[in-house]
């Protein structure tokens, strides 16, 4: 067995699934996406019926999606100013927007298991009110939440807090007055006060930095070239999970001395070097691809398939809130890991290898890695507990692995010439991808790399059996195409 799962029970609010819950679940996919001329019937009825449609109302999630990953992201001096988080930090984050999001539509016209209980509100409420309100109010006090540095300064914040007061007053422009908004922006705003009250005390700018030896050995990891100062991932409360250690890998290639080990050692070694490896240009171009910060560059991949796919805003909502959560428990569950393992890099492998006690591998101490190196263990990659936990959390929601989508990275930023653009068809082809990538980018053994993969995907089958479903027959009926 590659995993295994911790002995504990799931979070008893949320019933594990039986065989109803997997009819709803199957209900929920067929309700999503339906061939294109039921689509289309469906959406010329609710014209009929519900009058002009409003860019406010219909668009406030995708909106909010792509501002909260904006303002999670960016940097403090970038023309849109962001409070810049890495990767795993900003997905922890993006999930608080998007569960409020979600729970505030949901609670309107949903049907499906809130995440937070207890929330209600009329079905004449504004979905885009509620969704602008939630997001709004989120991303507000997660800013405020954000620890302030030598860039993020508190004029900074202040900045970017007005910014979005100004969407926000952009959004609720668009969408007409009168008691559907009022009810809207309300219960927009006790659901993100529900869930920003409910992640206090979480664990989230804990203290820094993973266990290290103090004469680290062969196989163990040294800070290279710091000790993360958000290692604090790790003990994260879960979205989802019961605790942060639920998913176990089984671990690096061990024994160093046996011939798995060397494999390994020797593939990354003659692949991810930063100059006279043996990589191919289309290689080097797939190690580059992976480089870009994850959070924008594959949520503008999801709005395009929410978008190709015609999801409702409801949709909308369901979607990004579990594919968000999927994501930041992978990422959370995945630095538990890398706490527990505390496995060495192949940068470090590389250059002692003469204290392995494998024959079979040459030490190289000028050898350094094509990309940059993370400030954390090698077992399990963090880049593929990410990519795997969402693409396997999407292909759940729709119940279909095939989507058609771009995924555009810049690289290592602009102006490096690194960037690049990957048509996909289907959501777990972009896994292998990223599997391959980061041996050729220097960062992983292929062992690390598999594991993360399988993480990730353990986790999205844990949150789509568990969360976002229909409890009783019948549920969701009540969740039509808007």
């Amino acid at each position: 067995m590659m995993f295994s799962q911790r002995d504990r029970a799931p979070n008893s609010s949320k019933a594990p699934k039986t065989a109803n819950n997997s009819d709803g679940r199957l209900r929920r996919a067929h309700v999503k996406w339906r061939g294109a001329g039921l689509l289309s019937i469906a959406l010329f009825a609710a014209a009929m019926q519900a009058g002009p449609a409003y860019g406010g109302e219909n668009d406030a999630v995708r909106d909010w999606n792509e501002r909260a990953a904006v303002t999670l992201t960016n940097g403090p001096a970038a023309a849109t100013p962001g409070v810049q988080f890495t990767p795993p930090v900003a997905v922890i984050h993006l999930a608080i927007v998007q569960g409020a999001v979600y729970d505030a539509v949901n609670a309107i016209k949903g049907g499906h298991d809130a995440y937070l209980a207890g929330l209600k509100a009329p079905t004449s409420a504004s979905k885009g009110a509620a969704a602008a309100t939630a997001a709004h109010d989120v991303l507000i006090g997660l800013v405020d939440q954000a620890p302030l540095t030598a860039t993020l300064t508190t004029s900074v914040k202040a900045a970017i807090k007005a910014r979005l007061d100004a969407q926000y007053a952009d959004s609720l422009t668009e969408i007409p007055d009168g008691d559907a908004k009022t009810k809207g922006i309300k219960v927009g705003a006790e659901a993100a006060a529900a869930m920003l009250a409910n992640r206090v005390g979480d664990g989230r700018f804990g203290a820094p930095g993973f266990p290290v030896p103090a004469n680290p050995g062969p196989g163990q990891w040294r800070p290279n070239p710091v000790n993360d100062p958000n290692a604090w991932v790790r003990n994260v409360r879960p979205f989802t999970l019961p605790s942060s250690d639920y998913i176990q890998t089984s671990g690096p290639p061990f024994p160093l001395t046996g011939a798995q080990y060397a494999a390994e050692f020797n593939e990354v070694k003659a692949l991810g070097r930063a100059t006279g490896s043996s990589r191919t240009a289309a290689q080097t171009s797939l190690a580059y691809w992976t480089a870009a910060h994850p959070v924008p560059m594959l949520y503008a991949s999801m709005r395009q398939v929410a978008a190709s796919k015609g999801l409702t805003i409801t949709e909308q909502a369901r979607f990004h809130a579990m594919t968000t959560m999927a994501t930041a428990d992978s990422a959370i569950n995945c630095f538990a890991e890398k706490g527990r393992w505390g496995f060495w890099r192949p940068t470090s492998a590389i250059q002692l290898a003469d204290t392995d006690g494998n024959d079979a591998t040459e030490p190289d101490t000028g050898w350094t890695s094509l990309l940059p190196l993370p400030p954390y263990a090698d077992e399990p990659s963090g880049a593929n507990c990410f990519f795997s936990g969402l693409m396997n959390s999407a292909k759940a929601f729709f119940g279909s692995d095939s989507a058609e989508f771009d995924v555009i990275s810049a690289g290592l930023g602009p102006g490096t010439g690194t960037g690049s653009t990957r048509h996909y068809s289907h959501f777990t082809d972009v896994i292998p991808d990223v599997i391959d990538a980061r041996v050729f980018g220097g960062l992983h053994f292929r062992t690390a790399d598999v594991h993360g993969a399988e993480l990730g995907h353990s986790v999205a089958d844990y949150v789509d059996q568990h969360f976002f479903n229909c409890r009783n027959a019948g549920q969701c009926k009540q969740e039509e195409r808007e």
